[in-house]
């Protein structure tokens, strides 16, 4: 693999290219770089960068100069891919990488497109990922551009730039950082670069989980020992040990990564090993009825059958129908009766599965006292709101980690009616942000809230990965 770098500062890549598994890779033959200064690029007294148009303040590369700098890359080793950073681009993951990794040869054709032409394909919409292009062309030659002050003159990416990547969601003082974490990234997937190619495919985000945790000499250290399993000698319980450890500590940092990690059943199996159970109360009691009366709802049927198939598909324990009126109690039983029944059973299987989650409940308090029966522990009670609220503890839908590493059941409350009561609220140990779209009305039912809930909290997220 041949790679050009073209930036303001060569200096910050000699040791960098010297050093560890890069220089080992450029020793082997299995890559080979070319630094290109801008300025050198420049004519007589010309400068590589100028003010940029418009109010504000700021210096941004010549179009010019990123324009000489790639026909002199392109004139020693044939067309290249080009890769610009940007903190706007497409974010570098795992995923990123080993579809980089997966689409480029060592060695190709030299008679590949032109890269213009693949960005006006791009932008027609006839081809929407650059990693076809990589496929197809085969190229053999990547360019890292590396921008610096405000960064690149946007047409410049719109004409050259066949990605745009960015290392995180902050700010840097230029991409020459950002090509060294990508070179870092895509060089210890080509075969040869790391000693162990076993050490790269068990490694974290490689997988639906992370690496596990490892341990060295001495056995003990500042009172932490060396778990008895690691040394045991029976490779096969360290095995296991190490991969139940991984799905432990990624449900606990990493469950983000786990959803959108396309993850197989034996692994979603593993994994719902340490994810807490959940339950779910709809509450028709201890509710607004009024913008600040409290009082009770009315059940309905479809509240009992639609948040039941939700809570069947994302793994609900129970779900619990809260109300103090017996009248209201009645009607649900009846309702159960028979969907709980052979008959209810024949006449609905799947409606049948899922009503069977279902328990009649006539308080907050008693809806805990059963969870805590079963578990031996009080639940985390999360509240819900379509409303913003100020009191309590908020968490987002980003919180699971946070949640299941407290190792207890969790409890999601729904409000019937105008909501929650605050003395529901003040009750819960964590409000849950609203449920919110980009237009002002917000009258979703409970059904929909809580279906759009469960999925953001428990859902998978499925990735294609080409």
């Amino acid at each position: 693999m041949k790679i050009s770098i073209i930036t303001v500062f060569p200096e910050i890549y000699e040791s960098f290219l010297k050093t560890s598994l890069v220089a080992r890779a450029t020793g082997k033959g299995l890559v080979e770089f070319n630094l290109v200064r801008m300025s050198d690029m420049c004519k007589p007294k010309e400068h590589i960068d100028e003010p940029t148009c418009g109010p504000g303040t700021g210096m941004i590369i010549k179009p010019e100069i990123i324009e000489r700098a790639i026909e002199s890359c392109e004139k020693k080793w044939n067309k290249g891919f080009k890769i610009f950073f940007s903190p706007q681009g497409k974010k570098l993951d795992q995923r990123l990488f080993q579809k980089l990794a997966k689409n480029i040869r060592s060695y190709g054709s030299t008679s590949s497109p032109r890269t213009n032409d693949i960005i006006k394909v791009a932008v027609r919409g006839e081809l929407v990922e650059p990693y076809e292009q990589i496929k197809k062309s085969n190229y053999s030659h990547l360019i890292l551009v590396c921008s610096r002050y405000e960064g690149m003159d946007v047409r410049v990416e719109e004409y050259y730039a066949d990605e745009i990547l960015s290392i995180g969601d902050y700010v840097v003082m230029g991409g020459d950082l950002p090509a060294q974490v990508f070179l870092e990234g895509i060089l210890r997937l080509i075969p040869g670069v790391v000693g162990k190619q076993e050490s790269v495919e068990q490694e974290s985000f490689t997988s639906a989980f992370l690496d596990c945790p490892e341990y060295g000499l001495p056995v003990e250290w500042k009172d932490k020992k060396i778990p008895e399993i690691v040394r045991s000698g029976n490779h096969a319980q360290i095995e296991k040990w190490r991969t139940e450890q991984a799905a432990k500590k990624t449900v606990q940092k990493r469950f983000d990564w786990f959803v959108l990690s396309n993850p197989s059943e034996k692994e979603i199996d593993l994994a719902k090993k340490f994810i807490p159970n959940h339950y779910v109360a709809l509450m028709h009691t201890q509710i607004l009825v009024k913008k600040d009366q409290v009082g009770n709802t009315s059940i309905t049927s479809l509240d009992i059958h639609d948040i039941a198939r939700s809570c069947a598909t994302y793994g609900i324990k129970n779900y619990f129908m809260v109300t103090l009126l017996k009248d209201q109690q009645k009607i649900l039983n009846k309702f159960l009766d028979f969907w709980k029944s052979q008959e209810g059973k024949d006449y609905n299987l799947s409606r049948f599965v899922a009503v069977q989650r279902v328990v009649p409940s006539f308080s907050l308090d008693d809806v805990i006292a059963k969870i805590k029966e079963q578990e031996n522990v009080e639940p985390l009670i999360i509240a819900t709101s379509a409303r913003d609220v100020l009191a309590g503890k908020q968490i987002d839908f980003f919180s699971q980690s946070q949640i299941f590493k407290l190792n207890r059941p969790v409890l999601f409350i729904f409000g019937t009616g105008h909501g929650l009561s605050e003395k529901v609220l003040k009750k819960s140990d964590f409000i849950l942000c609203p449920v919110k779209g980009m237009t002002d009305y917000n009258h979703l039912s409970v059904r929909s809230a809580a279906a759009i809930v469960l999925d953001r909290w428990l859902g998978l997220n499925s990735i294609i990965i080409e």
